[in-house]
């Protein structure tokens, strides 16, 4: 008998989505770490050329009004602030020739630029 693995993802309009590419990524990092009192952060800041600015980063810190959410033992923590600007937004992981990195599709970002570079 073998195992059907279900690719798909369902993507939440009500917390922010960690595809299963980027939770494997993630696990993979923490992993490395030798850490499992790390979470994934992530939080915005107004700027950038789309009009949002974000940062991930891994984070051992618990913030009053943190929102937590486990994506297959990933553990992805957003401050309270940033919470109603990453509600369906998606990070995924991209590994291709051209690029390398996590990604966030946001329905909240107000606009797009050419550079890329807001989304990194």
């Amino acid at each position: 008998m073998t195992e059907q693995v279900d690719t798909s993802t369902e993507v939440r309009t009500d917390q922010i989505n960690l595809s299963p590419v980027a939770a494997a990524k993630v696990g993979s990092l923490l992993g490395q770490e030798g850490r499992d009192d790390l979470a994934l952060r992530i939080s915005v800041q107004p700027g950038g050329c789309s009009g949002l600015r974000y940062q991930l980063f891994f984070d051992e810190r618990s913030l009053d009004g943190d929102v937590v959410t486990d994506f297959e033992g990933v553990a992805v923590v957003v401050d309270r602030m940033s919470v109603p600007y990453l509600n369906g937004a998606t990070i995924d992981f991209v590994d291709s020739i051209e690029k390398q990195g996590f990604t966030i599709d946001n329905p909240n970002s107000t606009g797009s630029c050419a550079c890329g570079d807001s989304f990194h």
